[in-house]
């Protein structure tokens, strides 16, 4: 198969281009409807490297061993004008032998801000036609940072971010958003998307609250294994998959201090407790690769770990796949940790002390040059470049690129399908979480008069969040211009839903900085029945979200209180973490929280609004009432007080749900003995309603280890129509009580459990068992 040729250039000296991004103008018809694989098979994973791969191996020379092992940026094959530069290409896939490119040229000076399949397919295929004629002439592997859907190509469906679909308590989400990804993912050319991201949400300060699946080991675990699904399926034949890639192991999402890459003070038997599970469930559901995290876990380097990147995620986690460094983190231990002497320093310790296969160098050929440098000195093994290089061309092979190495382009006619936009709007609807309710003000009437202000009703990239189109998400010079109508905003949906056109006034800009015509907004808020207040973040990622402090700016707390004064006031949050609230917390009649819902996720928040949805979602973080609360999680140590704004798994509908005849099908609960806990759900009205039933544990004592306050142990959501019963029943085995203590062994306690449904909701029911083991006795050692 001969592919299209992006627009190239080779190296010149002419610059013609303003450096102005445009809009690629491709369009076509998305196919309204598709069939796929669903969920549910058995599928593979990595596993034992095949003998034709060996081979291979043996008959590379160590240039082209180290090549495999590098990824550079794509920036550095565009060249002034925004084009490939085909020359730079040969450059590095000849000289340099690379194995791996990664990212979208929008994120990189390219000519366009947002590559329509099409136009990214040509890019990509260009490149990976001089792989295959120059150099070893082995196909490239292309990773893009496909998180919630392929959010850098050009209508690829944006899902809700991670915290969202965490808030469905519907694994189906997780798994949805990773098919339409990889689908879309591989109509551009790309093989590999860097997702899910499964660090545990714990300091809510944190910028990247929003990517995770919230602070929860066990509903994390279970999102990231149904994402793994999603993004892979059977990807050693399926070509509509992608390589998943499990990140950031480990421990990232507790910086002490909440700015992004702070170090982590985490005792080894606590990270075995709460930060490992989610990881172990995306391997033991296949996980292709894995990347490491930035930073330090108590003092020490995590791309230069022995314990973390072999002992532990290869040996006890049984982890076969290929491991890749984050951006540029080799480098990072001498530039920015300190943890090293230089770059060749750097360098060495990741290759003798880790598992590390592949390095996201990114910006220059550093770790090539280094590392053939030390093998050709005997300082590092070339045995231990060929146990990489393997894992590498494994991934390759598996993922058909010696046999399909170019985009299959009849996927674009699949990107955006409205297919797929269902699936999207539905993951919004289902996490959207109403938090206050006063005097049911919600859902609001047709006949209402509403008033609309804030700036995130009338913006899609707002509720995009960054990850969006670029990694900080749109500019505001593109606004929501650059999606060219791939996503909504919530006044369209208003508009869609009441068939009017809502009166909206902007009332305070997204950072707080200023008023909009405040004496107008008041005015027009005397005259209105109710009020909706749209308030939220700008976009960001990374460290260019790092905050002081949780609350949020003082203008939009001051907004609500001043028109509060006046009419009911319904706040709808637009944020990527749990942004305290202030006064807000009082002065709303009506909270709802939407997290990022995603490009399209409008018209879920407007059908919520005016009660065509009844709001499902429930919190997947503790939400804090003070900025003390930062780190507080459901299960800290019970004896702690936990008084949030809104407990984790807090929500509330617009039906009247009544939890009755709690049971337990004994009350004895002993090794390789699972009992059920049952319970009756009705819904009295006046709505249909679906409903989270969250089971979880609470051990009264627990000998020299204080016990958690609660853990989620199981949960699932029952369809009820008005007037409906259903008796619920879900599993509880005595190994879900085993905790590891400091000398790493993972044991259990005998003592009294409390078995509690749905707690610090308006109906806590709850029932009392009997943990019985021997003293002792140790599940596993680590």
């Amino acid at each position: 198969m001969n592919p299209v040729l992006a627009e190239t250039s080779s190296a010149s000296d002419i610059c013609t281009w303003d450096g102005i991004q445009r809009l690629d103008n491709t369009t076509w018809k998305p196919e309204p409807s598709y069939a796929f694989h669903g969920q549910g098979d058995i599928l593979p994973g990595p596993g034992p490297i095949d003998r034709d791969i060996y081979r291979m191996v043996q008959q590379l020379t160590i240039e082209d061993k180290v090549g495999q092992m590098m990824q550079i940026q794509v920036g550095l094959i565009i060249d002034c004008n925004g084009q490939l530069n085909k020359t730079a290409v040969e450059y590095w896939v000849e000289k340099w032998r690379v194995g791996s490119f990664l990212e979208t040229p929008g994120n990189h000076n390219g000519l366009y801000n947002w590559y329509s399949p099409q136009k990214f397919a040509e890019f990509t295929d260009a490149v990976q036609e001089i792989a295959l004629k120059k150099g070893p002439k082995i196909p490239v592997i292309w990773g893009l940072d496909s998180v919630r859907g392929a959010n850098y190509v050009k209508g690829g469906t944006i899902f809700p971010a991670g915290i969202a679909t965490a808030a469905t308590f519907n694994p189906k989400y997780a798994f949805d958003a990773g098919r339409i990804a990889a689908k879309d993912s591989r109509a551009a050319g790309t093989h590999w998307a860097f997702a899910p991201i499964m660090d545990l949400a714990v300091n809510k300060l944190w910028s990247r609250t929003y990517e995770n699946f919230g602070e929860d080991p066990y509903l994390s675990s279970q999102m990231a294994h149904s994402s793994i699904q999603g993004y892979q399926g059977n990807y050693k034949r399926d070509r509509t998959r992608v390589a998943a890639c499990l990140k950031h192991f480990i421990g990232y999402g507790y910086p002490f201090d909440g700015s992004d890459r702070a170090n982590r003070h985490i005792a080894t038997h606590e990270m075995l407790e709460y930060y490992v599970p989610p990881f172990k469930a995306a391997i033991d559901a296949g996980s292709a690769t894995a990347m490491e995290s930035y930073g330090v876990v108590n003092g020490e380097a995590v791309m230069l770990s022995h314990y973390y990147l072999q002992e532990l995620l290869r040996k006890q986690l049984k982890f076969e796949g290929m491991l890749v460094t984050d951006w540029g983190e080799i480098n990072s231990q001498a530039q920015m940790y300190f943890t090293a002497k230089d770059t060749k320093h750097a360098t060495q310790m990741a290759l003798q002390q880790t598992s590390v296969d592949m390095s996201m160098v990114a910006d220059d050929e550093s770790f090539g040059q280094i590392t053939i440098d030390l093998v050709k000195s005997g300082v590092i093994s070339e045995r231990r470049l060929d146990e990489s290089v393997a894992r590498i061309l494994q991934l390759k092979k598996d993922l058909g690129l010696f046999t399909h190495p170019f985009a299959d382009k009849s996927l674009a006619r699949l990107v955006g399908s409205p297919q797929d936009i269902e699936d999207a709007r539905n993951a919004a609807r289902e996490s959207i979480t109403l938090l206050k309710n006063h005097k049911n003000v919600l859902p609001l009437k047709s006949t209402d008069k509403v008033l609309f202000i804030g700036p995130t009703l009338n913006s899609t990239r707002y509720m995009g969040g960054g990850w969006n189109v670029h990694w900080q998400g749109p500019s505001d010079q593109e606004g929501d211009s650059v999606y060219q109508g791939f996503g909504d905003t919530v006044l369209t949906g208003i508009k869609t839903v009441t068939q009017k056109t809502p009166q909206f006034m902007p009332a305070v800009d997204i950072d707080g900085s200023k008023f909009i015509d405040i004496d107008s907004v008041i005015a027009a808020a005397k005259k209105a029945d109710k009020v909706v207040v749209g308030l939220g973040e700008h976009t960001y990622a990374e460290n260019f979200g790092n905050i002081g402090k949780l609350q949020l700016p003082d203008k939009h707390i001051e907004l609500v209180a001043r028109v509060a004064k006046e009419k009911p006031v319904i706040v709808v949050l637009v944020q990527g973490r749990p942004r305290g609230l202030g006064s807000i917390a009082d002065n709303a009649h009506a909270i709802i929280n939407t997290y990022l819902p995603g490009a399209y996720g409008g018209l879920p928040i407007a059908e919520i609004l005016y009660g065509k949805v009844n709001p499902s979602g429930r919190l997947p973080v503790t939400y804090p009432a003070t900025e003390a609360q930062a780190s507080s999680t459901i299960w800290q140590s019970s004896y702690v007080e936990y008084k949030p704004q809104w407990a984790f798994g807090f929500g509330l509908g617009y039906s009247n749900i009544t939890y009755s005849n709690v049971t337990v099908s004994c009350n004895q609960l002993k090794m390789g003995s699972p009992i059920t806990a049952t319970v009756t759900i009705t819904n009295h009205g006046p709505y249909p309603q679906k409903e989270p039933v969250q089971l979880y544990t609470h051990q009264q004592y627990r000998a020299g280890y204080a016990p958690d306050l609660y853990r989620l142990r199981a949960f699932t959501k029952v369809d009820l129509e008005v007037g409906q019963s259903k008796t619920v029943s879900l599993q509880l085995v005595a190994e879900d009580m085993a905790f590891w203590d400091r000398r790493l062994r993972k044991r259990i306690e005998p003592a009294p459990v409390t078995v509690a449904i749905n707690p610090y909701t308006q109906q806590n029911i709850d029932t009392v068992v009997q943990l019985h083991v021997d003293p002792g006795y140790v599940l596993e050692e680590a």
